[in-house]
């Protein structure tokens, strides 16, 4: 047996594991589903997903779902537990498999549809307050941004000054990143929220199935935010849209097919797009969330040799203005 065909058994062990504490047939036939987070599997009737990376991902869905109303369409959860490791959860199965694997072939009028049926789905979500009891992201959230802070921008600062002691990166570069948050830190004050956010609305994330949105999924990284952080991951999903696909699926994805969703979204949710000064705070989002993929994944090489993708370059298009929010 391969290292690979390991891995897959050992998988499937943990989702049929999950099984059986979720009270079901743990010998029900399982598929393995794409991800870009978790390990997922499909029963007939259920999906499994497996989180490993040590955090409390999956239990904080928990109780966030409990506080989604229908028009949001997250699918009702069965179980959650822990394992040795990791936490899972089992949630009841919806027609659809993800939107971002349709794209391609969808034409004009069905993408537009699906824009506006997702737009209702986030009016909705974004009408909900935050639960009381909502425990914090372990770790960081996707933009290094905190809500409710005398200074909200204290995090992504003090992560540009460790990025700036990265090995083959430019600190002129990251000292301007730095100065553009601070010059673009007033726009977001008052920076409150008491109602939540998705933190990762990408076209993995809904379902799609004969011509319908059937679910909005994943909302590990909900939090009380503003809603137009959400807009910050939909814009780079729009701009990057191979960093937001599984794999197998990066061949076929295009940027030029995503051209038009902000200007879907815009007109079935022009709420969304309201924010005074919002093209600094787009841009302070955008910085918050490049510099922690960043330090997440720092550059082995000189930069002249990174992918165009690599975070490092992503942020060095929104210092110098010629990133997609340009």
């Amino acid at each position: 047996m391969t290292n690979g065909e390991k891995g897959t058994a050992l998988a499937e062990l943990r989702a049929r594991t999950a099984l059986r504490g979720a009270g079901l047939d743990p010998q029900v036939p399982l598929e393995r589903a794409s991800s870009v987070t978790n390990e997922v599997w499909l029963t007939p009737t259920h999906v499994v997903r497996v989180n490993r990376s040590h955090d409390n991902r999956l239990v904080r869905e928990t109780i966030i779902a409990d506080a989604l109303p229908a028009a949001v369409g997250y699918p009702r959860i069965v179980a959650h537990g822990r394992g040795q490791g990791e936490d899972w959860l089992v949630s009841e199965r919806v027609p659809g498999t993800p939107l971002a694997h349709h794209w391609p072939d969808l034409s004009t009028d069905e993408r537009r549809s699906a824009v506006t049926q997702l737009a209702k789905r986030l009016v909705a979500l974004h009408s909900t307050p935050a639960p009381l009891d909502l425990p914090p992201i372990v770790g960081t959230t996707p933009q290094l941004l905190e809500v409710g802070a005398d200074d909200p921008t204290a995090p992504v600062l003090a992560a540009l000054e460790q990025a700036a002691r990265l090995e083959h990166v430019d600190p002129l570069m990251l000292h301007e990143a730095l100065e553009t948050v601070e010059q673009c830190a007033p726009a977001l004050h008052p920076y409150v929220a008491t109602t939540l956010v998705h933190g990762d609305v990408t076209f993995e994330n809904v379902l799609w199935h004969e011509g319908e949105v059937t679910a909005l999924l994943d909302v590990e990284w909900s939090r009380p935010g503003p809603s137009d952080l959400d807009l910050d991951i939909v814009l780079r999903c729009c701009a990057y849209p191979k960093l937001h696909v599984a794999e197998e699926f990066e061949s076929r994805t295009d940027a030029a097919d995503y051209v038009n969703v902000p200007i879907w979204l815009a007109e079935n949710y022009p709420k969304l797009f309201a924010y005074p000064n919002q093209r600094d705070r787009l841009r302070l989002f955008s910085i918050a969330y490049e510099v922690r993929e960043l330090l997440a994944f720092p550059p082995g090489a000189p930069v002249k040799d990174l992918s165009p993708l690599h975070a490092y370059h992503r942020l060095a298009r929104l210092v110098t203005g010629t990133s997609y929010l340009d």
